[in-house]
């Protein structure tokens, strides 16, 4: 019989229940209680043929369950305890034997942990995909001229190439963040109880093998609240859709008539309701609006956490919605990046257009008259004049610059010296970027 006198309220049911968005971790669900079947019986706990009864009884609740056909119930709370009730009702009494030395809270946390390892494991496979991708397309665009911005404004021309390699580094530290998150994700709860620990002799490191976790955790207590590797995830995919976030504004703006420097795949454009020549980057726009999605889920993930008494409580509740979306959300985000890189078309001609704007070789011509001794400041000075007068008098500023500095500025206003000259290590020189392609292929 119930404690309780008075049915639960409907509102506080619908609440309480989580079965509508946490059946998805299922296969964790299953791959745990048959680990934990074995250990219970390694140890003398059940026996040998409850055992098989359970095992035979999961096999059978997860070909339900990965057809579709699972009888899920009004009553059940949580993917865990539906799958408990259809254990026990195709098994007897051997089902309700699945639960020994374990709690829900446990079982839980072992469950999203498994489940976060996995989406860990999957954005660093989908970054790897992104960043070869990334390096074809610099290898293809190896030496095409590109205006480089500060403030949005034309600062200094770069390589393509070199442009396209940033997103790579950018890349490449994502993937190391989702490392980490699984490094994170190898320490197994199972086996904390409720909060105290069990009244049995288990093994945990048989089913912490079994599950592919490095270590048990070593306090029961911070086994049962520790959500942190949730947070490392959260954190880590929001640092990456912010990433996505700027190539994806960089492709709105270089897909603009205004800018005009690449055309992207119909495949990830659309078109206008009432213009029919009009070609829209959806989704790169989509990719600017997701970013601040996920980077939600992590702040309301963080304010759940917040000065919360140890050890389980409801709150925690909370932690799948937030992750489930973030992981969802990056997948697609992941794929819509990768796609668009491998299809744009970048116009040469353009962006050479673009890039041979004498006004951006100013720098150069600063640098022109340290190399003849003037300090760079006096030099900042001479050259900003030479500016202002070329802007003022509509004259090019070759036209200004080389009465005033020489046939040496000369050179210096060639766009292929504007280039070539930046070669300091890490810089958009040729040479400079083929090591880059060298670092890249290796570290893939």
């Amino acid at each position: 019989m119930s404690r309780f006198a008075e049915p639960q309220d409907p509102a506080f049911r619908e609440m309480n229940t989580s079965v509508g968005f946490d059946q998805r971790l299922w296969p964790h669900d299953v791959a745990q209680s048959r680990a934990h079947a074995r250990m219970l019986a390694a140890q003398g706990i059940i026996g040998d043929d409850d055992r098989d009864a359970i095992l035979a009884g999961l096999d059978a609740v997860e070909a339900e369950l990965r057809d579709g056909t699972f009888p899920f119930e009004p009553d059940d709370e949580d993917i865990h305890m539906a799958v408990e009730r259809r254990l026990t009702a195709i098994t007897g009494r051997a089902g309700g034997k699945l639960h020994t030395a374990r709690s829900r809270n446990d079982q839980v946390v072992t469950d999203v942990a498994l489940f976060t390892r996995a989406a860990a494991r999957s954005a660093q496979e989908q970054l790897t995909v992104y960043m070869e991708t990334l390096v074809a397309a610099a290898e293809r665009h190896l030496d095409w001229a590109l205006p480089g911005y500060t403030h949005l404004q034309r600062a200094q021309p770069v390589y393509l190439s070199h442009h396209l390699l940033a997103w790579f580094w950018m890349a490449a530290r994502d993937r190391e963040r989702f490392a980490a998150v699984e490094a994170a994700c190898s320490v197994m709860p199972l086996g904390a109880g409720a909060l105290a620990g069990v009244n049995f002799d288990t093994d945990r490191r048989m089913v912490a093998d079994e599950l592919g976790f490095a270590t048990v955790s070593p306090n029961s207590i911070d086994a049962v609240a520790n959500r942190d590797f949730i947070l490392d995830h959260l954190s880590a995919a929001a640092t990456c859709a912010t990433h996505l976030s700027r190539l994806g504004a960089e492709i709105v703006l270089w897909s603009s008539s205004e800018f005009g420097f690449l055309v992207l795949p119909d495949a990830w454009s659309s078109g206008s309701s009432i213009m029919p020549q009009k070609k829209n980057p959806d989704a790169g726009e989509l990719l600017r609006a997701k970013a601040p999605r996920i980077v939600g889920h992590l702040q309301a993930l963080h304010g759940v956490m917040h000065a919360l008494p140890l050890t389980y409580n409801k709150d925690l509740q909370e932690d799948k919605e937030h992750l489930f979306d973030s992981v969802d959300t990056l997948r697609l985000c992941l794929a819509a990046a990768t796609g668009m890189v491998a299809g744009a078309r970048f116009d040469r001609a353009r962006m050479s257009a673009a890039a041979s704007d004498e006004l951006i070789a100013a720098t150069d011509l600063a640098d022109l008259l340290v190399k003849q001794g003037t300090p760079f400041r006096e030099s900042h000075g001479v050259i900003a004049g030479l500016v202002r007068e070329a802007v003022e008098s509509g004259r090019s500023l070759a036209d200004v610059a080389i009465p005033a500095l020489g046939e040496d500025a000369r050179a210096v206003l060639s766009q292929s010296s504007w280039l070539e000259s930046k070669a300091s290590e890490g810089g958009t020189a040729l040479a400079r970027v083929r090591e880059q392609l060298d670092q890249a292929r290796a570290l893939l």
